[in-house]
């Protein structure tokens, strides 16, 4: 159980990427309270459960209804990892709209920490070590990501934001690394039907 736990963390903390968006975090969130920022992370935190977790306990019944296997998902998830892994790779800084009064939510919660990288990932983990991994993967990610927002003053001094770019960067090809694994393994499971 550890060692598929340990297993379905570590694509999930590549797809969520927090040290890669915490550039992103301080730049929203600059010139509010601490006690704003705090609240802010713990909104970002809430709804990123919760959409994670809806679609843990969803995306499975929908991908029945629609017909869909889980090798044709692995293919297409695959894929779309790559894609986001190759823009995150090419693209010189990411950039996002000026954030509302629910900045919490939206764009932190999601896409930041959780978007179509961690859903897909998510669901992928669940077929090849487990719900239960899966949901307490996903959750100490999140918690992992909130704490490292929290600590955002103290990291980004240390990092800098090149250096928070360049591990980003590191990350996504980690990430592009993951999808191909994930195309291999739904090609496997498609040619054995």
């Amino acid at each position: 159980m550890i060692k598929n736990i340990m297993l379905a963390f570590i694509p999930i903390f590549v797809a969520v990427d927090a040290i890669g968006v915490l550039h992103i975090y301080t730049s929203l969130t600059e010139g509010y309270k601490k006690k704003e920022k705090r609240t802010i992370v713990f909104q970002s935190m809430i709804t990123a459960l919760c959409l994670a977790m809806g679609f843990i306990f969803l995306g499975g019944a929908v991908l029945n209804f629609l017909g869909i296997t889980i090798g044709d998902f692995m293919v297409a998830g695959g894929i779309l990892l790559f894609c986001i892994a190759i823009i995150d790779l090419v693209n010189p800084a990411k950039r996002r709209r000026i954030p509302s009064n629910e900045l919490g939510a939206v764009p932190l919660g999601t896409p930041l920490i959780v978007g179509p990288a961690v859903l897909t990932t998510s669901l992928l983990m669940i077929h090849t070590f487990g719900l239960i991994p899966t949901i307490i993967s996903v959750t100490v990610n999140v918690a992992i990501t909130g704490l490292i927002f929290l600590s955002s003053h103290l990291l980004m001094k240390v990092l800098g934001v090149a250096g928070s770019r360049a591990l980003s960067k590191v990350t996504s090809l980690l990430l592009a690394a993951i999808a191909v694994m994930l195309v291999r393994k739904g090609v496997f499971f498609i040619l054995n039907l």
